[in-house]
């Protein structure tokens, strides 16, 4: 192209760039929706979990640790499969797309959810019940496997080099929201209809709402094209021909691949100690009312929905490295006297401490996903970032339900999640000084 040629195209250059702000929005839009659809459905099961052991556990279980333990056998084996899902959606994510896939993922994660909320009880097929329930799990499980990668992945090929945490947040507030939503369905339902018909039906609405939201969360998704990232490989003909072997059997990938399994230690307590289990916690051990229960890990989602924008701002100005380390820090300083003050048993207090968890952690919630996609090149970044983010949440995450039931059981200790939280932490804190700061860089291709 000549100068002239160039000189005749300087007027279109704002049109463009409006034109391309536009887009990343609508990539930003979708993939907020799309988290908010698919954490949804997988979350609601873990705050309705008091519910469903007295449905799916026989009446000599549902009132003891067995009922409890067995229903969170669900929540567990939806984590073992996850790296499954992962290895699977990665390999055929940097083969053909992220668009495509992920639209599929939506539809059978909301497909497994609306199913749940179809089961018949215990009292009605016995052993069936819990084993169906168990089984969809299984498929939720998978298709989270798949998400988050893919969503981190298609939202971070979207996004400018200098924002893509910004860009980013909706995608990681999107998790929280629905967290939240449901908190405050279910707080509802229970104030309309009452503890007992909670038991009874009213516990399969929250599910059955799967099918609505799943609509529209495939429309936003399919009305956006793939990215232009991996477009580019496409026409650069540097599509791998299978993704898994190229960073299985690459130091470089390994290396990183390891790195991504112990920077977001403390994302799996985080998330899933600080958010799902929580309820539960209050609830089971602590003797809260559900209703209370629920609206202490409100609190912490309010504050933790409110804080991801301001830290994925200062992270695309300050690093990845601060942030991470900032509340790796105050994670492992905040984590023990604040379940000290839920063992007191007084809501305000409580609420407190909700609230110092969940800004502590926001550090890190708004900063990791866009630091792992930021890890790998376009052509393996699907498969590479979801063998790295699952077997972490499966490690530190999946297992932290089951885990502290068992624990707290076992030793009558009520504050031993804050240990969880502790050591997480630190392992975060440790595998932090190992990463190269990559905020504000561009996005590899191979």
């Amino acid at each position: 192209m000549n100068k002239s040629q160039v000189a005749s195209m300087d007027y279109a250059l704002p049109a463009r760039d409006s034109a391309k702000s536009n887009i990343v929005k609508r990539a930003s839009l979708a993939g907020g929706v799309g988290s908010f659809v698919e954490w949804y459905d997988y979350g609601i099961y873990g705050l309705l979990v008091s519910t469903l052991v007295l449905v799916f556990s026989a009446s000599s279980m549902n009132t003891s640790d067995a009922g409890l333990m067995l229903t969170y056998v669900g929540f567990t084996v939806s984590f073992v499969v996850r790296p499954f899902g992962g290895v699977i959606c990665g390999y055929l994510g940097d083969k053909m797309g992220r668009q495509k896939l992920l639209a599929i993922l939506l539809l059978m994660i909301s497909l497994a959810t609306a199913a749940i909320g179809l089961l018949p009880s215990y009292e009605s097929i016995g052993w069936a019940a819990p084993a169906l329930l168990i089984l969809l799990r299984v498929v939720q499980g998978f298709s989270a496997g798949g998400e988050v990668s893919g969503a981190g992945s298609f939202v971070a090929e979207y996004a400018e080099d200098d924002r893509r945490a910004v860009v980013m947040s909706p995608l990681v507030m999107g998790s929280f929201i629905a967290l939240l939503f449901g908190s405050l369905l279910i707080s509802g339902l229970i104030n309309i209809y009452g503890a007992q018909a909670m038991r009874d039906w009213v516990w399969r609405v929250p599910f059955l709402l799967a099918i609505p939201m799943a609509l529209i969360g495939v429309y936003i998704r399919t009305r956006i094209q793939d990215t232009p990232h991996f477009q580019m490989v496409k026409q650069n003909k540097a599509v791998v021909r299978n993704p898994i072997r190229e960073v299985l059997t690459s130091k470089r990938h390994l290396k990183a691949i390891a790195l991504a399994v112990t920077l977001p230690a403390v994302n799996g307590p985080g998330y899933y100690v600080l958010f799902v289990y929580m309820p539960t916690y209050l609830n089971k051990v602590m003797h809260f009312a559900q209703i209370q229960s629920l609206m202490v890990t409100a609190c912490g989602l309010l504050t933790i929905i409110g804080a991801i924008p301001m830290m994925a701002w200062l992270s695309d100005r300050l690093g990845r490295k601060p942030l991470l380390i900032a509340s790796a820090i105050a994670m492992a300083l905040l984590a023990y006297p604040c379940f000290w003050l839920l063992t007191l048993g007084m809501m305000p207090l409580a609420c407190m401490a909700a609230i110092l968890l969940a800004f502590a952690f926001a550090g890190h919630a708004a900063v990791i996903q866009a630091t792992l996609a930021e890890m790998f090149p376009t052509n393996v970044r699907y498969s590479a970032y979801s063998i790295g983010f699952n077997l972490s949440t499966v490690i530190f995450g999946g297992s932290a339900p089951l885990l502290m039931t068992w624990l707290i059981g076992l030793t009558g200790i009520a504050s031993i999640p804050s240990y969880m939280v502790i050591i997480t932490a630190m392992l975060t804190l440790i595998s932090t000084l190992y990463l190269k700061e990559t905020a504000g860089k561009p996005l590899r291709a191979e």
